[in-house]
């Protein structure tokens, strides 16, 4: 059922954030269209696309953030779209808090 992205966090200041999560083996993305109308239309807030790429045998998992003004492209190039943030196996939450939610 369409609606708002998968997590919403509320930082100190009162102010909210939406994080729309998306996993891969791929290259894909796969934004349905009601997610990339609404990522879209609130490109203007703290709105974002948190996406895991799998491991494979090869390479370790890698995770990209990426603000909702980039979802379109997202749908269509998938991860050949530049990230505002990349990481590769170990995930730092606190560096991607922080761009989420900067102080």
């Amino acid at each position: 059922m369409p609606g708002v992205p998968d997590v919403l966090l509320c930082d100190e200041n009162g102010d909210f954030h939406f994080v729309e999560l998306k996993a891969t083996g791929g290259k894909a993305v796969d934004l349905r269209p009601h997610q990339v109308a609404w990522l879209s239309k609130h490109s203007h807030s703290s709105a974002w696309v948190l996406v895991l790429k799998q491991k494979t045998k090869t390479l370790p998992q890698r995770i990209f953030l990426y603000p909702a003004s980039a979802a379109m492209d997202l749908k269509l190039e998938g991860l050949e779209v530049e990230p505002l943030y990349e990481e590769t196996d170990t995930i730092n939450w606190e560096i991607i808090l922080e761009l989420i939610s900067p102080r």
